[in-house]
């Protein structure tokens, strides 16, 4: 038996790299707060729709949102995970499973977890790789 069988995306090794980056970078950027760097993994046209969350059709709107709504959390823990990649006509589609732990602000209530996946067209822009459209389809929301 071969353990070591490997699904072919049709990227290259380094678009795959740099695809892997941007996804753990996006789930960097929400927990450490960093803004400027939420705003680089999406194109500026970016569509987003992360179910009951809302849905955004530009990168502005989207981070002005995040950053409201984790401003009134204390620590995040988001965990971007079995990360299934592809080459797609105009650029690359990516599948990953998300696993957010949102702490209250005092530490004194209830922990909510956020598990689901995303769905995301990615495109290939003078400054490496972007989201484009994002889909957020949640498993367990408590």
């Amino acid at each position: 038996m071969n353990l070591h069988r490997r699904v072919d995306s049709g990227l290259s090794a380094q678009d795959e790299r740099s695809i892997n980056a941007l996804l753990i970078a996006y789930a960097t950027a929400i927990d450490t707060r960093d803004w400027a760097l939420f705003r680089s993994c999406f194109t500026a046209d970016c569509k987003a729709d992360y179910s009951e969350f809302g849905s955004w059709t530009d990168v502005s709107t989207l981070t002005d949102y995040m950053r409201e709504a984790h401003s009134r959390l204390g620590p995040t823990l988001h965990r971007i995970s079995n990360i299934q990649l592809s080459g797609a006509q105009g650029g690359a589609t990516a599948h990953c499973y998300v696993d957010a732990l949102l702490c209250q602000m005092n530490n004194d209530g209830p922990v909510h977890r956020g598990i689901g996946s995303y769905e995301d067209f990615l495109v290939r822009t003078g400054d490496g790789w972007k989201i484009a459209r994002r889909i957020f389809k949640p498993m367990i929301l408590e």
